[in-house]
């Protein structure tokens, strides 16, 4: 146990996780207490996709900027800064409800206020934690937020759904703006060196972190792989799964719910077992952990029965998990210090960019192809691309930096 909380050692990170904590528990809440307030005022889906895509595009537009300010001020300063525009947006949005002036486009502005926030916050976010914590506490520390982000990816919505119901949305805003006044508070406890100058325009920075992101074949091939993995994952899992749960009764929309828990289950249990069991390979083991989202995806197609889709589910939530921890700690281990914001930026717009595809073209084919064969050939993909990555040989050879993993326990390389 005390290996698993090895990273809580570090002084910054202590209070750096603090802050993060707060911020992902009442961030938990907005997503819903948004898209109530919006329905509130207009109940049409397209009011609310409106909002949603403007938030969306904003951080997408925003983000490879956000990686180069981060590389190039304290990027606890340029979270704590972007903090305070979340608190002033989020402030206005809960303002507009209480006096009920309220619009659509109103809230779409203040959305797009947000999304660009967080284009500068992530970046940030990526490049902070290896000042906080040593190599050797890396994978703990990458472990102990995913903890927390899984619990409130289980935990949140039902708070926020019990809040907007009792109190409305207006209120969950205000709680949020809270978190995140305690969380600039807490961040002033963080002391790190000023970043060296930069000594270049910005667009040259934004340069040296493209040929320091397309420079490493494990990298860009992994987030190509990733650009059609996303797309699949939330075309198939988040627009043909709830369509499948609303018209098969093996599934039904309670057992969907339980699904999306059973996958939470499996990230929460992962996350306590990266505390202490090291990946010596974390590429190797997380591209092949991933792959398990092509189980779940194919039982939905073959066979959606409640009880096993939710098996299939933990089992896939855990090997994300896998992936993503195995992922974080390779990036942060492996790109210099002073570019890591801006590579992370390019990581993350590969990430995204791919995913409003997916969900159209899931939307349309869903109703054009039979769902088995649709999602059984998504599932056949998935894996077949995601193990794939695996035949590059740096994707393959990776492992840790010298000294990371000293007196952890024994974990096979092959």
């Amino acid at each position: 146990m005390m290996r698993g909380l090895a990273a809580m050692q570090d002084r910054g990170f202590r209070w750096f996780f603090l802050a993060r904590a707060i911020t992902m528990i009442t961030g938990s809440m907005s997503s819903i207490a948004l898209a109530f307030a919006v329905l509130g005022i207009d109940n049409a889906p397209e009011s609310l996709a409106i909002v949603l895509t403007v938030f969306t595009l904003a951080n997408v537009v925003f983000l490879i900027f956000g990686g180069v300010v981060a590389d190039r001020l304290p990027r606890a300063l340029v979270i704590q800064s972007c903090y305070v525009i979340d608190i002033l947006s989020i402030g206005t949005m809960a303002a507009l409800l209480f006096t009920g002036a309220a619009t659509v486009p109103l809230l779409a502005l203040l959305a797009a206020v947000n999304g660009a926030s967080s284009a500068f916050v992530m970046p940030a976010m990526q490049g902070i934690i290896p000042q906080l914590t040593t190599p050797a506490h890396l994978q703990q520390a990458n472990a102990m937020l995913s903890f927390v982000r899984s619990a409130t990816t289980i935990g949140g919505p039902i708070v926020a759904g019990i809040l907007v119901a009792t109190a409305g949305p207006a209120w969950v805003m205000v709680v949020q703006a809270a978190g995140w006044a305690i969380a600039i508070v807490l961040l002033a406890m963080v002391r790190l060196p000023a970043p060296a100058p930069s000594g270049s325009s910005f667009f040259r920075d934004l340069r040296t972190g493209w040929h320091e992101f397309w420079s490493r074949t494990w990298m860009w091939s992994i987030c190509l792989a990733f650009m059609l993995l996303n797309a699949i994952h939330i075309g198939a899992w988040g627009v043909a799964g709830p369509y499948i749960a609303k018209n098969d009764p093996r599934l039904g929309i309670t057992g969907w719910g339980w699904v999306l828990s059973a996958e939470g289950a499996g990230i929460l249990v992962m996350t306590l077992i990266l505390m202490w069991l090291p990946l010596r390979r974390p590429l190797r083991w997380g591209m092949l952990a991933v792959s398990a989202l092509a189980i779940p995806l194919a039982m939905l197609g073959l066979y959606p029965h409640a009880l096993f889709v939710a098996i299939a589910a933990f089992v896939a939530g855990a090997g994300v998990e896998i992936f993503n921890t195995g992922w974080n700690v390779t990036e942060m281990e492996q790109i210099p210090g002073d570019k890591l914001s801006r590579v992370a930026s390019y990581d993350m717009l590969a990430s995204f960019v791919a995913m409003p595809i997916g969900t159209l073209a899931f939307g349309w084919l869903i109703g054009q192809v039979d769902p088995t064969s649709l999602l059984v050939g998504s599932a056949v993909v998935y894996a077949v691309v995601a193990l794939g990555t695996m035949l590059i040989p740096s994707v393959w050879r990776m492992g840790r930096v010298d000294g990371a993993l000293e007196h952890a326990p024994a974990l096979a390389d092959s």
